[in-house]
């Protein structure tokens, strides 16, 4: 990506309209599953391995939270309701989310470990797509402030012709 406005906007869109999808599909697949599993292990693991299992719920649920609310704000972005310019603001940034404790990872039951790692595996995603977009931004900004300074294409045609005589 060279600059934001460069982005091929369908193809941004149904991008972040497929991690949008995938977001919302995996949140209700790890609330449905801790939900579920939550029950059935009550007297199956002690209460250290069952809270364990709790805080990675919760961990899942705010990596994928933090995911949809940076892609919500891509959307808005797209539909003209966010400025480029306020993309920067950390308000509309992915927010930090805390990484699993592998001890636990290992420990979990297999259908928990493929949520934390999904969930993992997508905040990385977007997490570099942001940087990308970032980078775009930055990139748009300082060709924009080097025209403005370099006035109109003319002056600086002229501005070579002098410079080669």
């Amino acid at each position: 990506m060279h600059t934001a406005e460069s982005l091929n906007p369908v193809l941004f869109s149904r991008l972040i309209d497929g991690l949008y999808i995938e977001a919302l599909v995996m949140a209700d697949e790890a609330r449905a599953f801790f939900d579920r599993q939550g029950a059935a292990d009550k007297d199956r693991y002690d209460t250290m391995t069952r809270l364990s299992f709790t805080c990675e719920s919760l961990k899942v649920t705010t990596r994928l939270m933090h995911v949809i609310a940076w892609l919500m704000t891509q959307k808005a972005w797209l539909r003209g309701e966010v400025t480029s310019d306020a993309l920067g603001d950390p308000k509309y940034r992915l927010g930090p989310a805390a990484e699993t404790d592998t001890a636990v990872l290992k420990i979990m039951p297999e259908p928990a470990r493929q949520l934390v790692e999904g969930s993992q595996s997508l905040y990385e995603r977007v997490l570099r797509l942001q940087g990308k977009m970032e980078d775009a931004l930055s990139a748009q900004r300082a060709n924009s402030a080097a025209s403005r300074a370099s006035g109109s294409p003319a002056l600086e045609l002229f501005g070579r012709l002098e410079k080669s005589l």
